[in-house]
């Protein structure tokens, strides 16, 4: 079977490139056409553009490169129109994919599946209209949102949560010591870590990473060790490392998280990762113009939390720093509390129990894999 797949960004790459494998597994002849990137290409997707090209977050962001993002959205409609793919697996990147289930729906036969659908939960809920006249088929990896898509009238299939297989494959593989770790990466012996992820895009980098660091740096019986996103390029992080004393590791986030003792974290999957390598963390979130920000979110934000380890509980298992409140000083006022307080750290572990007996222990990538195989046989007559 023929399948073309469309991941916006690092985590997308990742997700998408998990399916391939498990298509290849149960479908033999499966052929891959991506809009996505190396973990895809790597599992032998035909890239067609970079997703590199295609991720910017925010108003101005966006704006500032919606010529280019316009550019990529009709090479790829016109890229599946002309290849007739067997279905079109769609990852994650809500903006840019519903537009896609559109075209596809609307111009030619394709099944369309969704892998990882869209946060509506959070916000624009209206784009369950999209997903029940365009999407043929959803496959979400959050348990809570069952119920949530099931309220508004569309059966999606949760199939398991792809992190916490990835993460738990990872520490049963992964042999290397704390001290092999740290010499192989010239880091400092003698000090535990407090390991940073700030995010995969360059805004988010922007405007977080001096703030963790600042915090961090109020501890210097430990160290900070940054997560180098995959795909960006030291340069992003030269001028907020300067000065500073912490170092920086890329494409090892899941070997710095194995030996870290906490974490800063901005919102994301790497909330989720981080929870289930057992790390406690602080998830801080920065945004310009913060109290315009907050008010916007009480407005059109109807969740009470944005980390998916707390939306996954359904309570506060890990704190959360928001836009205005992600100041330097409050993160390392959260982070004090996680490094002095054994009581409070205890806590969030349990609450990390907690969530990952909600989560689960079911292949996600395998049983999407499995229905994504069976729509595209279906289109293909077999």
């Amino acid at each position: 079977m023929y399948y073309y797949l469309i991941a916006g960004e690092a985590s997308g790459d990742l997700h998408a490139a998990g399916l391939m494998h498990q298509l290849k597994r149960i479908d033999p002849s499966a052929r891959f056409r991506c809009i996505g990137g190396d973990m895809m290409a790597h599992e032998g997707g035909g890239v067609v553009r970079h997703y590199r090209t295609l991720a910017y977050m925010g108003f101005v962001p966006v704006l500032l490169h919606l010529r280019t993002i316009m550019a990529g959205m009709r090479q790829c409609k016109a890229d599946i129109e002309a290849e007739k793919p067997d279905v079109v697996v769609l990852v994650d990147y809500p903006g840019f994919n519903l537009s896609v289930a559109r075209h596809v729906s609307r111009r030619t036969t394709i099944p369309v599946a969704y892998y990882i659908p869209p946060k509506i939960w959070a916000w624009k809920k209206h784009r369950i209209r999209s997903i029940k006249r365009y999407v043929t088929r959803v496959f979400s990896i959050l348990p809570f949102e069952v119920g949530f898509y099931a309220a508004r009238g569309y059966r999606l299939d949760y199939v398991g949560n792809p992190t916490r297989e990835e993460v738990e494959a990872f520490r049963a593989a992964y042999t290397e010591t704390e001290a092999e770790f740290k010499r192989r990466n010239r880091l400092d012996e003698d000090k535990s870590m407090i390991a940073i992820l700030a995010g995969s895009r360059r805004q988010e980098i922007g405007d977080n990473l001096s703030r963790m660091l600042e915090a961090a740096s109020q501890f210097p019986q430990f160290q900070a060790v940054v997560a180098g996103a995959p795909g960006l390029d030291r340069a992003v992080y030269d001028e907020k490392l300067r000065g500073t004393r912490a170092r920086i590791v890329f494409g090892e986030t899941y070997q710095l998280l194995s030996h870290a003792r906490f974490a800063l974290v901005t919102s994301g999957t790497a909330t989720l990762e981080t929870a289930v390598f057992g790390v406690p963390q602080v998830v801080c979130y920065y945004l310009k113009a913060g109290k315009f920000m907050r008010l916007l979110k009480r407005l059109f934000i109807k969740v009470k939390h944005i980390s998916l380890v707390n939306l996954i509980a359904g309570r506060e298992v890990v704190p959360e720093l928001i836009a205005d409140r992600a100041t330097p000083a409050r993160i390392a006022d959260e982070l004090r509390r996680l490094i002095d307080d054994d009581g409070h750290r205890r806590r969030m572990l349990d609450g990390y129990g907690e969530m990952m007996r909600l989560l689960g222990t079911g292949s996600a990538a395998e049983t999407a894999a499995r229905g994504i195989a069976d729509m595209a046989s279906r289109k293909a007559g077999h």
